[in-house]
């Protein structure tokens, strides 16, 4: 009895303990799963206009980048640098681009505000994500490195046409494999001939030879599917940089995407900027009452009257059909994540790094990155009498100022300026399984291209350092979006500031002050009232322009806006 009685007493014992462990450990909650990151995709247009894009207003044909803005956010208060390469080394950095390095262009300059490439001061997003367990790629236009140009014009000439070779086409170093992406396909400088571009290379490799029906817009977003599709059966998720050089000059598409547009412009600029506006106004983008239609540029000369009508709407008819083919191959990205069964977690973000341009591209003449003939002997025409055929790998060419003012719609001015015409860009953020915030809605939170560091640290779980590499870093001045996407009315930035080739302006609130490029007499508009900054208040709040000229001198002495440079280092 004695032995049975022991083993009904363990036994007991043991019933109650085990009952106790199993109440104990139910209380317990379980272990948290992990949440898988999000791949994350950049899409930079070049020289797009605010109200290019479908969804923001514009005629042109752009189903995908509308599919992203009815099931994610737009945003109407989104920032960039002004100019091509200044935004790049924003956009990739965190900073303002004088911090980054380059405060003008490419050239290699004697302060460190103008270097001419990002410098090692500065993070990539690349290295950051990198660092964090990361794929990192890239395809498309670079152009934040040195421009390794030859002194002799002719040299300079025979290496752009394809007739002789003169090695890489910036230092190594500043490549984008040696700035965090592991891969990259693309062009390292700026312009390009869409058929055959020259500096294109595939890691640090030239690629001296294209197909015959090659087409760079396809090239870059073909790529970008073929990295996503080798990223599939990868644990480690993604950030792909699509750097897009349309619909940057010269004008030259295919000619079935041209096609689409044969009879759109016809109407001329001030029907085409009409109908954008009213657009904007039904989807609700702008309110009328506090975005006037600013008065069109140059506005002397009516459509009826111009005697080069013809042309100027075969001109925006082929900067339509660059956008067209663009948005394609963004079609086939989505198309791709959603085979690889990706879509639903990853980020898409898609902007233009400026204005549309106003610039003249026949008027460069050929000479320092843009060819004098095609590698197969053929005269590219520079013309200024527009007796030639936009669209077509002969002819350089460019939209102009009027029509660059109708893609710019509803602002005033153009890239390169700082006004809102310049600044102020069409910005998408698509990410069905993140976003929370109501699906095809906006975002008044005032963002800038620096803001995607501190977005991308935050969703990646990774650390800004310090210090890299050796090298001191400055903080990022970027405030991340993540809120946004949850639908919180985050007002972003207070101040704003910028400076490019004398162009500036400071922002304080709704208060901003700006000058331009050729004339440094400041204006001052109340953006809460009047965002397209039609109503110059400087005289009626000399305080608030003292202000802001105290603001932008503060801002322009602590971030290497100053010293300006005094020559190229050689």
């Amino acid at each position: 009895m004695k032995i049975k009685y022991k083993i009904y007493l363990g036994t007991l014992v043991l019933g109650i303990v085990i009952t106790g462990l199993v109440a104990w450990t139910s209380k317990i909650p379980p272990p948290k799963q992990q949440v898988k990151r999000p791949n994350i995709i950049v899409i930079l247009a070049d020289d797009m206009g605010f109200s290019d894009a479908g969804c923001y207003g514009g005629e042109i044909r752009t189903p995908n980048l509308d599919y992203m803005a009815q099931n994610g956010i737009r945003y109407t208060q989104f920032y960039n640098t002004s100019r091509c390469c200044p935004t790049r080394a924003s956009l990739l950095t965190g900073l303002y681009n004088q911090q980054a390095g380059i405060g003008k262009m490419t050239d290699a300059e004697d302060e460190p505000g103008y270097l001419g490439h990002i410098t090692e001061n500065a993070v990539t997003l690349g290295e950051v994500l990198k660092s964090a367990g990361y794929h990192t790629a890239m395809t498309g236009k670079w152009h934040v490195s040195n421009t390794n140009a030859q002194k002799d014009k002719n040299e300079q000439l025979n290496w752009l046409n394809h007739h002789k070779d003169y090695g890489d086409f910036s230092p190594i170093s500043q490549y984008p494999t040696s700035r965090g992406f592991e891969k990259y396909f693309g062009t390292i400088w700026g312009v390009i001939d869409y058929h055959d571009p020259f500096s294109l290379v595939s890691g640090t490799t030239p690629i001296k030879n294209v197909p015959k029906d090659y087409y760079h817009t396809d090239a870059i977003n073909d790529t970008a599917v073929a990295y996503i599709n080798g990223y599939a059966k990868s644990d480690q998720p993604f950030f792909l940089y699509v750097a897009e050089n349309a619909p940057h000059w010269p004008l030259m598409a295919k000619p079935q995407d041209i096609a689409k547009y044969k009879e759109t412009y016809k109407d001329g600029w001030d029907a085409i900027r009409e109908a954008r506006y009213q657009k904007m106004v039904k989807l609700g983008l702008i309110d009328p009452l506090k975005t006037k239609l600013s008065e069109r540029w140059n506005d002397n000369l009516k459509w009826a009257d111009n005697p080069d009508k013809e042309w100027d709407a075969k001109a925006m008819a082929v900067h339509a059909a660059m956008i067209d083919c663009m948005d394609q191959g963004i079609g086939r990205i989505i198309n791709a994540l959603k085979k690889n069964g990706q879509l639903e977690n990853t980020l898409i973000v898609f902007l233009s790094d400026n204005g549309a341009s106003a610039e003249n591209a026949a008027a460069y003449g050929a000479g320092f990155d843009r060819p004098s003939e095609t590698r197969d002997g053929r005269t590219i025409s520079y013309s200024l009498k527009k007796d030639n055929e936009p669209g077509v790998e002969t002819v350089y060419s460019s939209i102009g100022q009027r029509w660059a003012n109708v893609s710019n719609t509803p602002f005033q001015y153009w890239k390169e300026q700082s006004y809102e015409g310049g600044i102020h860009t069409p910005m998408i953020a698509f990410w069905p399984k993140g976003i929370t915030a109501k699906k095809g809605g906006f975002s008044q939170q005032v963002g800038h291209v620096m803001d995607f560091m501190n977005t991308f640290i935050e969703l990646a779980g990774a650390k800004y350092p310090r210090e890299y590499k050796g090298n001191k870093i400055p903080a990022s001045g970027g405030i991340s979006l993540v809120s946004s996407f949850k639908g919180n009315q985050t007002p972003g930035h207070n101040e704003l500031f910028n400076e490019h080739f004398g162009a500036r302006y400071a922002r304080s609130g709704n208060w901003k002050l700006v000058s331009m490029n050729n004339d440094t007499t400041w204006h001052l508009f109340n953006l809460a009232a009047d965002k397209s900054e039609t109503l110059d208040l400087k005289a009626k709040y000399p305080g608030k322009v003292k202000q802001l000229d105290s603001l932008w001198h503060n801002w322009a002495n602590t971030h290497q806006v100053f010293p300006k440079p005094v020559r190229k280092r050689k």
